[in-house]
């Protein structure tokens, strides 16, 4: 768990960032990336709801758009369980870019820890693009 603790509180930290104005449902996220970087993010929402951005999306295109794309682990927060695993485009996006990495549910005190691939199974990628 040690690994994950600083992961897990980077996540908690990005909570207090979240926009959650109209579901009230505010969730950080913390993506650890091999080099040892960590990019945060919260969910960001748009009363035009297809525009709202999941926290997930929000750590990931900040790491991608500083050049890192090589990841161990994303940690998912939310300030009260149940535990919340991502969306399903979070899914597709973070398999996109970092299919082997771990995935971290926290809430409170509880966590649970999952592989992408679990969480996305017969997932949809490039190899289907060919």
């Amino acid at each position: 768990m040690s690994l994950y603790a600083g992961l897990i509180a980077h996540a908690k930290q990005a909570i207090l960032r979240a926009q959650a104005t109209y579901s009230g449902f505010p969730v950080g996220a913390a993506l650890l990336a091999k080099d040892g970087s960590i990019f945060t993010g919260c969910n960001i929402e748009s009363s035009s709801y297809g525009l709202t951005l999941c926290a997930e999306r929000v750590a990931l295109a900040k790491a991608l758009s500083e050049g890192v794309t090589e990841f161990q682990a994303i940690a998912i927060a939310t300030p009260k369980p149940p535990l919340c695993p991502p969306c399903g485009a979070c899914r597709q996006a973070l398999w996109d870019y970092a299919k082997n990495i771990k995935v971290v549910l926290a809430a409170e005190d509880e966590f649970q820890i999952w592989t992408l691939q679990e969480l996305l199974p017969h997932a949809f990628d490039e190899g289907f693009l060919q």
